[in-house]
């Protein structure tokens, strides 16, 4: 492993991330009053998800090579289908809340829900990394982990700081900001 594999490694991070980021934008606007504790665990949630879906992908392409390919198919409807329900949810939620109550935030089953989403496309990224062995996939999958760790955190602060301002309003934009990145992500994948 050197300076150009671990440069490579916080590149992938950093694109595999975007859609995390925004996500976890969209979590602090729907919760501006949040916690260190929550915002770390929602980044961690994501960065989780990041971790895992490479290291899933490489084991496939070493395993199940076939049988991924298939799978490969859905990966767009999967996200768009999971990412429309829960930014429905909060969109339906901002809209019949009114006004200045406080939102009770993202629950754990809603938040595994944006990890997946978020993060299924990162399976293909196993066939980028397949030449690698066991030791540099992890590796690799760690440095991914860990970018997105940072810039989820750095998206939570920031849509928490825009939700204080938005008031009543940031449930509806978090929720529209989700089915949009539902929309891109389907968009991309299938055109």
């Amino acid at each position: 492993m050197d300076a150009l594999f671990f440069f490579n490694s916080i590149l992938l991070g950093v694109g595999l991330a975007m859609d995390a980021f925004s996500v976890s934008v969209a979590n602090g606007l729907n919760e501006p009053r949040m916690s260190r504790a929550r915002a770390c665990a929602i980044a961690g949630t994501f960065a989780f998800f990041q971790f895992l879906m490479p290291m899933v992908g490489w084991f496939c392409v070493h395993t199940l090579a076939e049988r991924f390919a298939a799978f490969q198919r859905l990966v767009p409807w999967l996200a768009l289908a999971l990412l429309l329900y829960i930014g429905g949810s909060m969109l339906r939620e901002g809209l019949r809340g009114g006004g200045e109550e406080t939102s009770a935030g993202v629950g754990v089953g809603a938040l595994l829900l944006q990890g997946i989403a978020t993060s299924i496309d990162a399976l293909s990224v196993g066939f980028t990394i397949a030449a690698y062995d066991a030791i540099a996939a992890l590796v690799c999958s760690l440095l991914i982990a860990a970018v997105t760790f940072g810039l989820c955190l750095g998206g939570v602060r920031l849509g928490r700081a825009a939700g204080t301002r938005l008031a009543g309003r940031a449930g509806v934009l978090g929720g529209l900001i989700l089915i949009g990145i539902g929309l891109e992500i389907f968009l991309t994948n299938i055109l």
